[in-house]
């Protein structure tokens, strides 16, 4: 009878550590996530796009196809990051610099071509339509992209957890992979779906004469182009902010504190922490706008230098 009741305490016991494994499980793929916040901004405000001139009817199974290789993009990654984490950890810092360029580029990029072509972006409203043949090259577009706002996401979590357990990291990272795809894509799911539940309600309000299910139909419907400009000016912030954050941050990890020095300096006399906050988030992105900026102009430069080379080789 007490060797039952010990193997009872023991299946306690066990029940406890897996309850406290679950618990930091959860609580460090929460930390990991709220830390790619804007990537997960940027990603929902991207994918709407490739849904556009598609039925109605296939918008969703589109988004779905979309999710399934954004999950298999992400289980590829974890698996590159863990093998990386055991044999070259010191590569992560880099790739977080890299990444960070990536984001302070896209975001200047996308400021930069707005100012450009404001009149074009105005005027530019007609939708091409899609056919259903289409969809394999939507997804296999959207999956490239996805995969690279994938791996800064799995990269950003990588940095943010602080379990030196292998299985552990390995199980936030999973965590964290499912938890950020059903969030990017139900959100999407749902936002495009909204002016159709738009156009709905107002069809019912005609046939029951109700003039509130009209106005909030159309409401509605006219709401979601300023949701979605909304989120993609916030998702541009974002970018800028965390880019150049990603780059002040891991720079001061591989030996470079210039930078990292300069926000302390103008920071530290701030005790307020919210104030700290949006100071070192202003500072972030004026930074990422200037790295952002610089990248901009070498790319275009390369551009018109292998234009310019095109040309001419096919002049002689």
């Amino acid at each position: 009878m007490s060797s039952f009741f010990a193997f009872l305490d023991d299946i306690a016991v066990l029940a406890k550590a897996a309850a406290a494994s679950i618990d930091d499980i959860a609580a460090g793929a929460g930390k990991a996530a709220s830390k790619c916040a804007a990537v997960v901004i940027d990603d929902a405000a991207v994918t709407p796009q490739y849904v556009q001139g598609i039925s109605p009817a296939r918008e969703l199974p589109v988004v779905g196809a979309i999710a399934k290789r954004s999950l298999i993009n992400k289980g590829i990654i974890i698996v590159a990051i863990m093998i990386l984490s055991a044999i070259a950890p010191w590569v992560f810092p880099w790739a977080l610099i890299v990444g960070g360029c990536y984001l302070a580029y896209e975001g200047a990029e996308k400021i930069i071509h707005r100012l450009r072509h404001r009149s074009e972006a105005a005027a530019a409203q007609d939708v091409v339509e899609r056919s259903p043949k289409d969809e394999r090259s939507i997804v296999q577009g959207a999956a490239t992209t996805d995969f690279v706002l994938s791996a800064e996401i799995m990269l950003i979590s990588v940095d943010a957890l602080e379990s030196g357990d292998w299985w552990m990291r390995l199980a936030m990272l999973i965590v964290v992979a499912v938890l950020m795809t059903l969030l990017v894509y139900g959100s999407v799911g749902l936002l495009i779906k909204i002016d159709d539940a738009g156009r709905w309600i107002a069809e019912r309000g005609v046939e029951r004469t109700s003039s509130f299910l009209q106005a909030f139909g159309i409401g509605l419907v006219k709401l979601m182009p300023k949701v979605f400009a909304l989120l993609t000016v916030v998702g541009v912030a974002a970018m800028l902010w965390v880019g150049g954050h990603l780059l002040i941050v891991n720079l001061a990890d591989v030996g470079l504190p210039l930078f990292a020095t300069i926000v302390h300096d103008l920071t530290g006399p701030i005790d307020n922490g919210v104030l700290l906050w949006c100071a070192d988030s202003l500072i972030s992105a004026c930074f990422g706008i200037v790295v952002g900026a610089a990248l901009t102009g070498i790319v275009q430069l390369a551009k018109k230098a292998r234009g310019t080379a095109a040309r001419e080789s096919e002049g002689a």
